[in-house]
């Protein structure tokens, strides 16, 4: 029975580290929120100032970086918190399996996010790079650099489904970033330019 709990913890939290990661990135990292404006100047005006969706998507200066990862002790922290609703189900319920099958998740869910965007950002011809999940999550990313205020998700864009904020191609027609894993998303039937790619 400590497995089942475990396997519907893990599951279940996977899906609610979706809904997790969308309202911190819209609530906190896109706006000051009840006085907290740490994650809002790390993000939005740091990142999003030095990557956009034109060429600037990939890194384009050694010393940016450092912008790319969120902080070391950010990660231990949206882990835990992450876990709170399963805690709390765990000792409501004396499930236990629920609050490690959570904590799996939740550390698997934030590790991917942090991969995928370095590589994201930082692109190198990786194996995963090559994968055509990357290549979708990819340019659902790009869209966000383009339209802040769509695809807050960059792991399991369910959230960006669920509440609208699913955003698949750019409204209008733009310079985007361009590389062997980043999809156009420009609109449909508008051909656009093929300008060089920057990816080395």
């Amino acid at each position: 029975m400590f497995f089942f709990w475990t396997s519907l913890g893990f599951f279940f939290a996977f899906v609610f580290a979706s809904f997790f990661e969308w309202a911190l990135h819209r609530f906190f990292m896109h706006r000051p929120t009840a006085g907290i404006r740490y994650p809002y100047e790390r993000h939005a005006l740091i990142h999003h100032r030095i990557f956009k969706a034109d060429h600037t998507y990939h890194l384009t200066k050694e010393e940016d970086k450092h912008t790319i990862p969120m902080a070391w002790w950010n990660g231990p922290v949206l882990v835990g918190l992450c876990q709170l609703p399963f805690l709390i189900a765990a000792v409501m319920f004396q499930k236990w399996g629920l609050l490690v099958g959570a904590a799996v998740a939740c550390t698997a869910y934030y590790s991917v996010y942090e991969y995928l965007h370095w590589c994201m950002h930082l692109p190198k011809r990786r194996h995963v790079e090559r994968s055509g999940i990357f290549f979708r999550l990819n340019g659902h990313h790009l869209l966000h650099h383009r339209y802040m205020h769509k695809n807050f998700n960059v792991v399991l864009p369910l959230a960006d489904l669920c509440l609208g904020t699913l955003l698949l191609r750019s409204k209008t027609h733009f310079k985007q970033a361009v590389g062997p894993s980043v999809p156009c998303v420009q609109p449909k039937n508008k051909p656009m330019p093929m300008p060089v790619s920057t990816v080395s």
